[in-house]
């Protein structure tokens, strides 16, 4: 309870395990508050280079995106006692439209990895992501110079298809078939 003006809200973490209720206790502050098996994860605000790529990726793939898919920025999915949001989420026609995606409706998640997400975003989410069966991966590396990485879901977890770099355009297959140039994304 604040007491004055300036006073923070105080609040006291929950007995157990985490869970997508708790995440509307934070502020829209910039921070990404993410929940992995119960646990709190959080990401600082992100950078100005890092938002510019998230921007060029939703633009390059709502363009070509087929007619029923949808390309969000943010939207979190909920799998088992995991509630992660992705840089960029593609989802598959006819999908449900709730506040928190199935992975059965995604067909691509993307992160762009910054100084503070970058183990993250290449061990432990792509793991989630392809435990939760969503077909399709990309990490998306910012420094010195935006490279893409592509990953189809295989018997063991994600596999890697393409690395894309630089100023010529290269067909993506997945989620859809798209042409991109990293180097533009900046």
């Amino acid at each position: 309870m604040a007491i004055g003006a300036n006073a923070l809200t105080r609040w006291t973490a929950p007995e157990g395990r985490w869970t997508e209720p708790d995440l509307h206790l934070f502020p829209q502050d910039g921070h990404r508050y993410e929940i992995v098996d119960g646990s709190l994860h959080v990401t600082p605000p992100l950078d100005g280079p890092h938002e510019s790529i998230v921007r060029a990726v939703l633009t390059i793939l709502r363009g070509a995106a087929p007619a029923g898919w949808w390309v969000c920025a943010r939207l979190g999915i909920e799998t088992g006692a995991s509630n992660l949001v992705p840089d960029v989420t593609v989802l598959k026609p006819y999908s449900s439209g709730a506040v928190w995606a199935d992975p059965a409706d995604v067909a691509c998640v993307i992160e762009v990895e910054t100084g503070t997400s970058r183990r993250y975003d290449r061990l432990l989410k792509p793991a989630l992501y392809a435990e939760a069966g969503i077909p399709a991966f990309w990490r998306i590396e910012s420094e010195p110079a935006p490279v893409l990485h592509t990953y189809a879901l295989g018997p063991g977890g994600y596999e890697h298809g393409k690395t894309v770099q630089g100023a010529d355009l290269v067909q993506v297959d997945a989620p859809f078939a798209v042409r991109v140039a990293p180097s533009a994304w900046l």
